[in-house]
């Protein structure tokens, strides 16, 4: 199958929104190419290697997004286009706003990325790995395999790594956990290895559910997690001790106020995917949800909330 490869050069500000349109338009995810954040791992040493060069200029981020190269990509070109010109309305900045458009065979993007994913430790125990990289585990280590193909997510990007962080420091042995828009399915994985009782993993996009299956049968825990095609929580059964969203600010508040009817008294709720710049509205409607924020995370400009729904 061949797809559009469409990119823009942007600012960090207009990432969401840039995101949002993109979905918008039928994407089921995009890459974020932050040079802020690759420079943060070269220099911390997280990547225990990477040929990547520093980049002098950080704050340019480019985003990109595949979209099928068919009879309807040049109407949603045009759409793309228009609606980031009308960010200027809401007062983001676009920056550049270059945009570029490529074709490109599935396999041929598949392999593209991998410079960019390296073995990464994300809290105290989890390690997130790409699956044709070896590993030598610690004792201790929680080790995540992933090949995340066109579904995206890696844990390399603030949301999912702080995602990562919040579940491996709140998930209690035996929880059932809800994953909305599971993506790659790495954080149902975590969450299985890190002794999850049950998973549902949900996702609307079917490109999204065969890989998120595809890595949770590689990761031996198909006996733990299923991963359907569905709609937020409509494709869930039952009540969740955790709930994981892990898409964008507008998603989130959208489907917030169903939250705490999905939840057990006393379940968590963590929304990730969040700019800093809509922490604010994402809160907003988390707690008139009649949930209690417990703890807020930001890193490089994102933010993850945890929420817990009180007692009956």
């Amino acid at each position: 199958m061949k797809w559009a490869e469409i990119s823009i050069q942007t600012t960090h500000e207009a990432t969401e929104a840039v995101a949002d349109i993109f979905h918008g338009l039928g994407a089921s995810g995009v890459v974020i190419e932050d040079p802020e954040l690759v420079n943060s791992y070269k220099r911390s040493g997280t990547w225990d290697y990477c040929d990547i060069p520093e980049a002098e200029d950080d704050s340019v981020v480019t985003v990109k997004a595949y979209l099928p190269a068919d009879d309807q990509l040049d109407d949603k070109l045009r759409v793309f286009e228009r609606q980031v010109d009308e960010l200027a309305r809401h007062d983001i900045d676009k920056g550049r706003g270059l945009i570029r458009l490529r074709e490109v065979r599935e396999e041929d993007w598949a392999n593209a990325w991998k410079a960019y994913y390296h073995p990464i430790r994300v809290g105290e125990r989890l390690v997130v790995k790409p699956s044709w990289q070896e590993y030598p585990a610690a004792r201790g280590d929680v080790v995540v395999e992933l090949d995340p193909g066109m579904a995206f997510g890696t844990g390399t990007h603030h949301t999912t790594a702080m995602c990562l962080e919040l579940l491996e420091e709140a998930l209690r042995p035996g929880d059932t956990v809800f994953d909305v828009g599971t993506g790659s399915g790495i954080l149902a994985v975590a969450a299985a290895k890190l002794g999850a009782g049950e998973v549902q993993a949900v996702d609307n996009d079917p490109l999204a559910v065969r890989i998120a299956g595809e890595n949770v049968a590689a990761n031996g825990t198909a006996a733990t997690v299923t991963v359907s095609e569905g709609d937020l929580l409509t494709g869930l059964s039952g009540r969740a001790d955790f709930i994981i969203a892990n898409i964008i600010a507008d998603v989130i508040i959208r489907m917030a106020p169903s939250v705490p009817d999905r939840l057990k008294e006393g379940g968590l709720f963590l929304a990730g995917g969040v700019i800093a710049d809509r922490l604010g509205d994402v809160t907003d409607a988390i707690i008139t949800a009649g949930l209690e924020v417990e703890k807020v995370l930001e890193e490089g400009g994102w933010a993850s909330i945890l929420a817990r729904r009180g007692d009956e």
